[in-house]
């Protein structure tokens, strides 16, 4: 069921990005899943590097829907199927922006939004949006989340 809607929101989801480091991509315990924060990565690649300013702030959306993407793929990833997905209790969204940025929430939301649109009230969750210094890879934006699930 949420594969096809998925597909009708034009979303092919990749392969799961590899961890950078020292560190698992996903943690179960009881029935909750801790995803690693991910960043805007495809292929290998970051699509979305740099600063967050007033004048980048719709391609600093993109690189927030870009990262929910790969949340998505890596829950399908650890838990077989989105279907199993009960609850995103949460989401904490990294900004890599300029000092005088202030509109972290703004760059966060359309990961919000995409949650919503897939899960429905499943995917209503907290959250969390910051300003950081940097990011890994110098990616715009690094987004991790808590998924309660069911067998």
């Amino acid at each position: 069921m949420i594969e096809e809607k998925l597909e009708l929101l034009g979303i092919k989801l990749p392969n799961p990005p590899t961890p950078a480091g020292s560190y698992i991509p996903a943690v179960k315990t009881g029935n909750l899943l801790f995803i690693s924060g991910q960043i805007p990565m495809e292929e290998g690649k970051v699509l979305f590097t740099g600063k967050v300013t007033d004048d980048n702030l719709e391609t600093a959306q993109k690189s927030a829907r870009m990262c929910a993407i790969n949340l998505l793929a890596q829950i399908k990833r650890e838990l077989g199927s989105l279907d199993k997905v009960t609850r995103i209790v949460r989401l904490s969204g990294f900004v890599n922006s300029d000092a005088e940025f202030y509109q972290h929430p703004k760059v966060i939301n359309p990961a919000s939004d995409l949650f919503f649109e897939v899960f429905g009230d499943k995917g209503k969750h907290s959250r969390i949006a910051v300003g950081v210094a940097c990011l890994p890879l110098n990616s715009m934006t690094e987004i991790d989340a808590i998924v309660e699930f069911s067998e």
